[in-house]
């Protein structure tokens, strides 16, 4: 690969075009210690690991679709409903069965505000991940998204069977609160706790 690319080996490992200069002793060592650690820095993900937070899941789904039917049934089934709903299966659904569950060494000896993990992308600003406060993010946003799950659609049941102008005036909101306020402010929190 690195005569296709016209670059030395060195540099293919680094990432970077270096100057026609011997190395220090340190910097080598650095370069084959990464390229060494690569192997072993492919993720183990959630649905490789024990628990049962895929039950968990699944059965938060089936109140969840539950909720929405009898919400269909009433025709009282709106945007703002159907939005939160695809929103919580899809956050759930990675923080439940794909999120990894080792963040790469350079986190902790980095401080880095955002995790990008294939098309997933959070950046929380003033917290900075590692393999510290990981699980507990991780933990905070399953928890989040399966109460979401079920939650809002409950709320949408009794509160719009109650009074459904009131309901239809502050599902936004709700949305809102529940969605980001219940999912990225315990993850600042618990993150800084153990941070």
């Amino acid at each position: 690969m690195a005569e296709i690319l016209g670059v030395t080996v060195t540099e293919l490992l680094t990432g970077e075009r270096l100057e026609k200069q011997a190395l220090q002793p340190e910097k080598v060592e650095d370069i084959v210690k990464t390229a060494i650690a690569y192997n072993e820095s492919v993720p183990s993900r959630a649905w490789q690991e024990k628990g049962t937070w895929g039950i968990m899941y699944i059965l938060g789904c089936m109140v969840g679709a539950f909720c929405l039917f009898l919400l269909y049934q009433r025709g009282q089934l709106t945007e703002s409903v159907i939005i939160n709903t695809i929103l919580t299966l899809a956050f759930g659904a990675y923080f439940c069965f794909f999120v990894r569950m080792k963040l790469p060494v350079y986190y902790d000896q980095n401080k880095i505000s955002g995790v990008h993990d294939g098309v997933v992308r959070m950046n929380i600003p003033g917290l900075h991940f590692n393999n510290s406060n990981w699980p507990y993010i991780v933990k905070t946003g399953r928890i989040a998204m399966l109460v979401d799950l079920v939650l809002f659609p409950l709320l949408a049941l009794i509160v719009g069977g109650i009074n459904l102008e009131t309901w239809l005036a502050a599902e936004r909101y709700v949305m809102l609160l529940l969605l980001l306020g219940g999912m990225f402010i315990p993850m600042y929190i618990v993150g800084k706790k153990y941070e």
